[in-house]
């Protein structure tokens, strides 16, 4: 899986007022990849996984949250390869309660299944999961692993996402990708070549600190902006208009997006279109980065609440 290029298909939104203004959008579905390394989470493991077997590694070490797309998609990637893998998850009540925990978190559930030992830290502890300190404690504890940062963005990450993009995608006036690290971003706007495509980002966090990190990684390129009003609250928030939109998008398009990237992203595009910020007989791209294990965490949520769910 790791070894070879993975080009996926462009599929077109077919909505009324789309054909009114003379604009396709289309969805590249990289979610179907694989069923938990979709999207850019494999893009991100694939040179990363080719790397950590070039340096003879055995193990894989990353983070994540308790519904993370990353601590999953690297269980699953490490068990493909033959890789043992170690999940650092934030939260260290969930080990209190491990057996139920494993029984209702389909992203810890898959993890485990696929062989991923954890360790639950705590918040604070969380935080400094970047220092050279808490690394070599980590190195003292587990022996010689191959570390992957948190939602998986290094530079062998970056050269992942510069294969979703082919040629025949060069025909696109935008291309339209939700951004939570920076990784994803950076790899499409490194292999633009048409200079007449523009990138917008659509951020899952609230503000915009993500803009210097991002210059940083694509060489002050200037073919692409942050788009900054749709993160529904900030990171995993989500409100009724939302689960709305993504449930009536794909009773119309049988597409499914998920409530933290995709679902907010094809949001904003629509939203900007029908404001005229997107010019008529533009061709758009969105990229669907994957993702849909996170929607039984979200559902989760709003069973609790009480409000509607999401449809799978």
């Amino acid at each position: 899986m790791f070894n070879q290029s993975i080009e996926t298909q462009n599929e077109q939104v077919q909505l009324p007022f789309l054909k009114e203004k003379n604009i396709e959008l289309w969805i590249k579905r990289e979610d179907t990849i694989h069923e938990f390394v979709s999207g850019n989470k494999f893009r991100k493991l694939r040179y990363n996984i080719l790397e950590a077997q070039k340096q003879g590694k055995t193990t894989l070490l990353t983070f994540g949250g308790a519904y993370s797309n990353h601590i999953v998609a690297t269980a699953v990637a490490g068990n493909l390869a033959g890789f043992k893998t170690i999940g650092i998850v934030r939260g260290e009540e969930l080990a209190l309660k491990l057996d139920t925990v494993l029984t209702e978190n389909k992203t810890l559930k898959e993890a485990h299944k696929n062989g991923m030992h954890f360790e639950f830290i705590s918040r604070d502890l969380y935080s400094k999961k970047h220092t050279e300190e808490f690394i070599k404690s980590l190195r003292e504890k587990y022996g010689d692993f191959y570390l992957i940062p948190e939602g998986g963005t290094n530079p062998l990450a970056i050269k992942g996402c510069e294969e979703v993009l082919s040629e025949k995608d060069e025909k696109f006036n935008y291309i339209c990708v939700a951004v939570g690290t920076g990784g994803t971003i950076a790899g499409i706007i490194n292999s633009i070549t048409n200079k007449a495509t523009k990138v917008l980002g659509f951020p899952a966090l609230k503000g915009d600190f993500l803009q210097e990190p991002i210059e940083e990684l694509v060489n002050q390129k200037t073919n692409w902006k942050l788009v900054t009003d749709y993160h529904f609250g900030g990171y995993a928030k989500v409100n009724s208009e939302l689960i709305t939109f993504i449930n009536e998008f794909k009773a119309h398009n049988n597409i499914q997006l998920d409530p933290i990237y995709t679902g907010k992203m094809i949001f904003g595009v629509l939203d900007l279109i029908k404001k005229n910020e997107i010019k008529e007989g533009a061709k758009i791209l969105a990229i669907h980065t994957g993702g849909l294990q996170g929607i039984e965490g979200i559902n989760t949520k709003l069973k609790n609440k009480s409000l509607a769910l999401i449809k799978v």
